[in-house]
């Protein structure tokens, strides 16, 4: 009797070891476990300088990341974590204990006050310093003043191979016009200057031209080709076209003839809304409007780049089409370009296409 009085509680002590084992791996695995696994929105979380485990564990408590203060000390003691980082981090409630834990070991570059500015395909100097003037404490003078700043320019001579004494020309609206790539580009802040933006710009530049440094510059140099790419932004809607339409140029500069293209009209007249050109801005005497037909512009691209310049005409402008072509015209509704050799065939399109275009 005495014996099974014994056992029984033997087992009942058994069992009451395996619930209290049960309940605290329960216990663990929820103070471990997200508050949140639904939101993710980010929550700025700041860790001052000489925060111990307890000021931190009080912080996160305070913007509800974790469940438990004292089971945070208690889990970094017994994981052996190394110094938390003190820094500005972005968490949401949807990280589990063990994420955030690493995530304060790592620390990281978060900047609260880093900002963003995209600068798209197709865009002049003018538009890039609207751009950056209203995305950052420079001015648009500003902008405008550096991209002609000579002691600069010639500093990135220096600097790039793709950059050449072709841009100091003085007729040249804008130096840097053509070389800075379009992307998105991350900003500490909004007072970092206007060099710094545009470092940053032809580095991207350079990533992208890198495998035509030795290419066969014969025919056109550097400048003349990044030119012709401008050309083909400006008046490319398909990127399939684009190779296409390079060659539609490269064979009109064989056949000293005028490019012809009513995008460089525009960029001479230095107009940037969207509208059709008079007579008079058409014909305006400019070494950058190829529309000339005095006989100035046979067979020449206009004096430097008109536009920023993507990846798709670039590699078009370095690797034209072989065609017989020498018109093309597009389709502003549809965005189809039509390409011809014979100058009727081109003429009874734009015709037909005269009231969809409307001048364009």
């Amino acid at each position: 009797m005495v014996v099974k009085k014994k056992v029984k509680i033997i087992i009942i002590f058994i069992i009451l070891i395996l619930l209290i084992i049960l309940a605290g791996l329960i216990t663990w695995n929820i103070f471990k476990s997200p508050v949140d696994s639904n939101d993710t929105t980010n929550i700025e979380v700041i860790i001052p300088s000489g925060a111990g485990a307890s000021e931190i564990a009080k912080i996160l408590k305070e913007k509800d990341l974790i469940r438990n203060p004292e089971f945070f000390k208690l889990y970094i003691k017994l994981n052996k974590t190394s110094s938390l980082k003190a820094t500005t981090y972005k968490f949401n409630k949807s990280m589990s204990l063990e994420q955030i834990i690493k995530a304060l070991e790592k620390g990281n570059s978060y900047n609260p006050d880093e900002i963003n500015i995209t600068i798209q395909e197709g865009l002049n100097m003018r538009e890039i310093a609207r751009i950056i003037s209203s995305k950052t404490s420079n001015s648009y003078d500003d902008v405008i003043n550096k991209s002609n700043d000579e002691q600069y320019i010639r500093k990135l001579i220096n600097k790039y191979w793709f950059i050449t004494e072709d841009i100091l020309n003085k007729e040249i609206y804008y130096k840097l016009e053509g070389y800075l790539y379009p992307d998105t580009y991350t900003l500490a802040n909004e007072d970092v200057n206007v060099e710094y933006i545009f470092d940053k710009m032809l580095e991207q530049t350079a990533k992208h031209l890198e495998k035509y440094e030795n290419y066969n510059y014969a025919t056109l140099s550097i400048h003349e080709r990044l030119t012709l790419a401008s050309m083909i932004e400006k008046e490319s809607s398909v990127s399939t076209d684009r190779s296409k339409m390079a060659s539609v140029f490269v064979n009109r500069i064989k056949k000293n003839m005028p490019l012809g293209s009513d995008v460089t009209a525009k960029y001479a007249n230095k107009i940037d809304e969207k509208r059709a050109l008079s007579a008079a801005e058409f014909q305006i005497k400019s070494p950058y409007n190829t529309r000339l037909t005095d006989g100035s512009m046979n067979g020449k691209l206009p004096i430097g780049p008109i536009s920023t310049i993507s990846k798709n005409s670039i590699d078009a402008a370095f690797n034209p089409d072989s065609t017989p072509y020498i018109y093309f015209i597009s389709n502003i509704e549809t965005l189809e370009t039509f390409f011809y050799e014979e100058y009727n065939d081109f003429l009874n399109k734009k015709n037909e296409l005269a009231a969809i275009n409307q001048g364009y």
